[in-house]
C-alpha cells in the first residue's frame, strides 16, 4: 500500500531508533538491530542512536551519538525510543523533530540495587523519573509484556499496547562452540542461569538452591552462570564470598560470552533455573526452550506471562523444595518429556506471532 509511494518520494522518510546503550548480546540491542532491518525492508531509512559513551567502541559504525546528530531528524520522520534505564537520550527524545513512539522494556526498581550497587540504583531512579516525565510525549506507546504495559500505564502513558520482544531465532540455532561442548559433557549435571550479574536477578538464591541440590540431591553437579558483571563487581565479589561460605564446588560464573558459546552452554545443561525477583520479560526463558532445556523459574514480574503455562513455575523460595524439584526435572524422564512438550508448544505459539505485522499495525497512526 505505502511501498509504492515511498520509492517515488525524493526524500526518503526515516524510522530512527533511540536506545540508552548499544552492545553485543543484550536483548534490547538485538531487537533494535532486527527492527532496523525490518524498517529498511519497509522502504524507510533507519539508524540507531545512543549516548556515545554507551556505544561499544567496536559498534560505533553501527550506532550514532544522538547528541551530535540532532539534524538527522525531520518532521516527517518517526522516532522510536526504547525506554529501559536512566539516560540523557530520554531527555533529548521529546525535543527531536518527528513523530514519536515509545517501547517500554521495564526499568528495574532502584531499591533492588541500593546498598549493593548505589550508582546503578541512582541511574534506575533517574530512569523512572524520566519515564513519568515522558508521559504524553509519544503518540504510540508499546511495551514488551502486559506486566510492562500495566507499569507504564501507571506512570501516566495512555493506551500502551503489547509487542513481545522480537527474537532472532537463527542466532540461537547457530552452531555451538565445540570446545565448551567437550569440556562440560563430563557426566556432571549442569544447572544453568543466563542473565546479567545484577541484584534483581538474585544470583544468591541460585547459590542457596544449589547448596541443597549439590548436598542432598546430586553431588556430581555444577552451577553455571552466564552474564556480564561489568559495573557489578561489588555484587559479583559478594556472590563469590557466599559460594565459599556455603562450601559449594563447581560454581562457574563465566561472564559475558559469544553467541556460539552461549548456545553451547544451553546444550550442555540439564535444567535452567531462574530465581530473579524482577523481570520485565526474561528472554533467556525462551532461549532455554529453543534449546529444549527444561525451565524452573520463580514467578516474579513477567515470568509467568513469558512462560505462558510452560516450564515449572515456583511460587515460593523454599530452596530445599526447589532443589528436590530440580532433582526430579533432571532425573525423571517422563516428567522431563512432559515439561519439554509444554515448552515446545509455548515456543511454537511465540514463533507463530507475526510481530512485524503487529509492529506495523501499532505504528500505523504514524506511518
Amino acid at each position: 500500500m505505502m511501498g509504492g509511494q515511498l520509492e517515488e518520494e525524493p526524500d526518503m522518510r526515516a524510522i530512527h531508533q533511540i536506545v540508552a546503550g548499544y552492545a553485543n548480546g543484550d536483548a534490547i540491542s538485538n531487537e533494535v538491530r532486527v527492527m532496523r532491518d525490518l524498517f529498511r525492508s519497509w522502504g524507510f531509512e533507519s539508524q540507531i542512536y545512543s549516548e556515545q559513551k554507551r556505544i561499544l567502541p567496536e559498534l560505533r559504525g553501527e550506532a550514532r551519538d544522538l547528541a551530535a546528530s540532532l539534524e538527522d531528524f525531520h518532521p516527517d520522520d518517526i522516532v522510536l525510543l526504547h525506554l529501559s534505564m536512566g539516560s540523557d537520550v530520554n531527555d533529548i527524545f521529546p525535543t527531536l523533530a518527528g513523530r514519536k513512539a515509545i517501547l517500554y522494556h521495564n526499568i528495574t526498581p532502584p531499591d533492588l540495587f541500593r546498598g549493593v550497587q548505589d550508582q546503578t540504583a541512582h541511574t534506575l531512579a533517574r530512569g523512572r523519573q524520566q519515564a513519568k516525565a515522558l508521559a504524553g510525549s509519544a503518540e504510540v506507546v508499546m511495551a514488551d509484556s502486559q506486566f510492562n504495559a500495566d507499569e507504564i500505564g501507571e506512570m501516566g502513558h495512555a493506551h500502551p499496547q503489547v509487542l513481545p520482544l522480537v527474537l532472532d531465532f537463527s542466532m540461537l540455532r547457530a552452531k555451538p562452540d565445540r570446545r565448551i561442548l567437550r569440556h562440560y559433557r563430563d557426566g556432571m549435571v549442569n544447572l544453568l542461569f543466563v542473565g546479567r550479574c545484577a541484584p534483581n536477578k538474585r544470583i544468591e538464591d541460585l547459590l542457596n538452591t544449589f547448596y541443597y541440590f549439590q548436598r542432598y540431591v546430586q553431588p556430581a553437579s555444577r552451577l553455571i552462570h552466564v552474564g556480564s558483571y561489568a559495573g557489578m563487581e561489588q555484587y559479583h565479589a559478594l556472590l563469590l564470598t557466599r559460594a565459599r561460605e556455603l562450601s559449594l564446588k563447581n560454581v562457574e560464573m563465566v561472564g559475558s560470552v559469544r553467541q556460539d558459546e552461549l548456545n553451547a552452554y544451553y546444550q550442555v545443561s540439564r535444567a535452567f533455573l531462574c530465581m530473579s525477583d524482577h523481570e520485565g520479560f526474561c528472554i533467556p526463558l525462551l532461549e532455554a526452550m529453543t534449546h529444549d532445556l527444561p525451565v524452573v523459574a520463580f514467578a516474579a514480574g513477567a515470568v509467568p506471562e513469558t512462560l505462558d503455562g510452560a516450564g515449572v513455575l515456583v511460587r515460593e523460595k523454599q530452596f530445599d523444595l526447589i532443589a528436590e524439584t530440580l532433582g526430579r526435572v533432571t532425573e525423571d524422564e517422563s516428567l522431563r518429556a512432559a515439561i519439554l512438550k509444554g515448552q515446545r508448544e509455548r515456543l511454537s505459539r511465540y514463533e507463530k506471532q507475526d510481530l512485524a505485522a503487529d509492529l506495523r499495525h501499532f505504528l500505523a497512526p504514524l506511518l
